[in-house]
């Protein structure tokens, strides 16, 4: 307590442009060191940006893909652990934990990437493409979550689950029904899995992303759409920021979440994208 008789430092003053005898904070850099993850969809896109940004960043990793190729050229290029599974089986999709447990002793953190989106609306959908979704969507992260989940508890340690979902959590447009569906139920996954696991120290959190620069993207769009060449260009233009979401963006917000830095943060399912949801002109 000031008692009166001390003197007070002095009040700062004027821009911090002089030498600091302190970092203001510690840098943003081997944020995941000595961390063990597992990415689950990680061979193209989203999470094969995830996979390298996580190495980057100190991590030992795993990812799983269902076909070698693109796979076997990211675990060269990276140095991460390619393990070839199909995710719509939810055994291999609990496996793909157990497998990285054995390669690595451990698991720190998991990401669910993997995603399936065929086109579908709620009048041309058919049970097995509905089904179809459900298994890769929302039963795959949910096994691979209650695989990691008892490994952290058998540990006695903390951890971090990361999901990728979408902007269509929201309700999406007409012709990706079973994609939205699927994906608001891992919506309401996230949520509960952090708030049954935040005495456990583990923390859940998810983003929904929105219109993104993927070569699974450039697919759909040429597909679906009949795009050219200059899709992305028509696209962005469209766009408030002037360009589609990035991986490597994406990447990097999804490894300060799986990190230390982020704090106590737990399901919370952000919105990464340029559309504020709700609103309207």
């Amino acid at each position: 307590m000031h008692n009166g008789t001390e003197s007070l430092p002095e009040p700062v003053t004027g821009p911090l442009t002089g030498p600091l005898t302190q970092p203001l904070t510690r840098p943003l850099t081997e944020l995941l060191k000595d961390k063990v993850l597992l990415v689950n969809g990680g061979s193209q896109g989203v999470g094969a940006a995830i996979v390298r940004a996580a190495v980057r960043e100190g991590a030992a990793v795993a990812f799983t893909a269902e076909r070698p190729d693109p796979a076997e050229q990211l675990a060269k290029e990276t140095g991460a652990l390619f393990l070839p599974a199909d995710l719509a089986d939810a055994d291999q999709a609990s496996a793909s934990v157990e497998r990285t447990v054995t390669a690595h002793g451990r698991l720190d953190c998991l990401v669910n990437s993997a995603g399936l989106t065929t086109r579908g609306s709620l009048l041309d959908t058919t049970p097995e493409l509905f089904d179809a979704h459900v298994a890769v969507n929302l039963r795959a992260p949910f096994f691979a979550m209650q695989a990691a989940v008892r490994h952290l508890l058998d540990r006695g340690s903390p951890g971090t689950i990361v999901n990728i979902i979408t902007n269509c959590s929201h309700g999406g447009p007409p012709h990706l029904a079973p994609y939205s569906a699927t994906k608001a139920g891992l919506v309401g996954l996230t949520r509960n899995a952090a708030h049954a696991h935040r005495w456990d120290r583990v923390r859940v959190n998810g983003l929904n992303i929105g219109w993104t620069d993927t070569e699974g993207e450039d697919r759909v769009q040429r597909a679906f759409h009949g795009a050219g060449d200059d899709w992305r260009e028509k696209a962005a233009a469209t766009l408030p920021m002037g360009k589609l979401g990035q991986a490597d963006e994406i990447a990097d917000f999804v490894v300060f979440l799986l990190s230390e830095r982020s704090g106590v943060v737990t399901g919370s399912v952000i919105d990464w994208d340029q559309r504020v949801v709700g609103t309207f002109d």
